[in-house]
Formats: C-alpha cells, sequence, structure tokens
C-alpha cells in the first residue's frame, strides 16, 4: 500500500489512468498479513517481514499486502497475496474467523499517522501462521524471520512504511506476543 507497488496480475482489468482516478473517489479494500511462527503451544516465535525498495528508492520494511479484487472473497484475497509475496511453499494457515486482528484506515496525506500517499485504503489486517518456506516474490528484496522482540524495535518499526509499525506493534500486543 504506502510507497509500495505490487504489479496487478490482473492488468487489465482497469487502464493506469481509470484506476489512478478510482483510487482519487473511492476507498480501496486491502489485506494485510503478518506472517508468524508458532510453537506447540500456540505461542508466537517469530514474525516475518519483507523487504522492498519503495518508489523513492529507499529500502523499507513492509508486510505482506494487496488489494481484494471485485467478486473476490477476503479469503481468497489474503491467500493470494500471501503466496504472491511469499511463494507457494509458504502454507499459510488461514485464521477460521474472518475477524481481522485490526482495520487500519489509510489516508492519502502526508501528516496522517496510517499513509498511502496513493488513495484513501482500508486494510483488514490478519496475522497469519505460515508453516512452509517463505522464499519472497514479486518486488521483495527479502524476507526475514525476527523474534517479536526484534521486530518490535525502535529500529524496525521505524523501517516499517505508513504507520506500519504501529499496526505490527498493536497486532502482536494483541496476541499475546509482547512481553
Amino acid at each position: 500500500m504506502a510507497s509500495t507497488r505490487t504489479p496487478d496480475p490482473n492488468s487489465g482489468w482497469f487502464s493506469d489512468d481509470d484506476f489512478a482516478d478510482i483510487r482519487g473517489r473511492l476507498p480501496m479494500l486491502y489485506v494485510e498479513a503478518i506472517p508468524v511462527r508458532l510453537d506447540g503451544m500456540g505461542k508466537i516465535t517469530d514474525v516475518g517481514l519483507l523487504l522492498r525498495v519503495n518508489p523513492e528508492g529507499a529500502i523499507t520494511r513492509t508486510l505482506v499486502s494487496g488489494r481484494v479484487m471485485f467478486g473476490e472473497s477476503v479469503r481468497d484475497a489474503l491467500f493470494r497475496h500471501i503466496e504472491k509475496d511469499l511463494g507457494p511453499m509458504a502454507f499459510p494457515q488461514l485464521p477460521l474467523s474472518l475477524v481481522p486482528a485490526q482495520v487500519v484506515e489509510y489516508f492519502p496525506f502526508p501528516d496522517s499517522p496510517f499513509q498511502d500517499l496513493r488513495q484513501h485504503a482500508v486494510a483488514l489486517v490478519y496475522v497469519v501462521p505460515v508453516t512452509g518456506t517463505c522464499d519472497p516474490r514479486q518486488d521483495a528484496l527479502d524476507f526475514t524471520w525476527m523474534t517479536p522482540g526484534e521486530a518490535t524495535s525502535d529500529e524496525v518499526v521505524k523501517e516499517l512504511e505508513g504507520g506500519r509499525g504501529q499496526v505490527l506493534l498493536a497486532a502482536l500486543a494483541q496476541m499475546g506476543a509482547l512481553s
């Protein structure tokens, strides 16, 4: 979302101009996933973050993220974006309930705490256990597993763009992963 761009797998859906016009008029629905590894008791032991180059050329960390397409269920969109960003061998364990850990509203204003300078977007944020091998794809440079403490350190939180550091902190706190 904010300053990250993943190629649209269905680029014929709208022209770039039409899509820019739509983004300027309507909020867009997104899903965001925080990949995690769990121990045998269901405790979060590792948090996965993507490393990308944003359009300004800066290297930033981000979450798995992407639009929900017209006619696509939230569950299908979540699975599609996890597979797109982490590869087909990630083996996500999608939540039984589609109630997100958080709902975040991103605004196209530089002074907003949650920003996507391209559009007004609403993101449903899920914490998703993955059991397989994560191999970054699309526009990701790398994918890194960190302990919850490392992922929520001041340094890493500042590397997450568009306010996603706060999103990560809140979601992990809700899951009981922060001591």
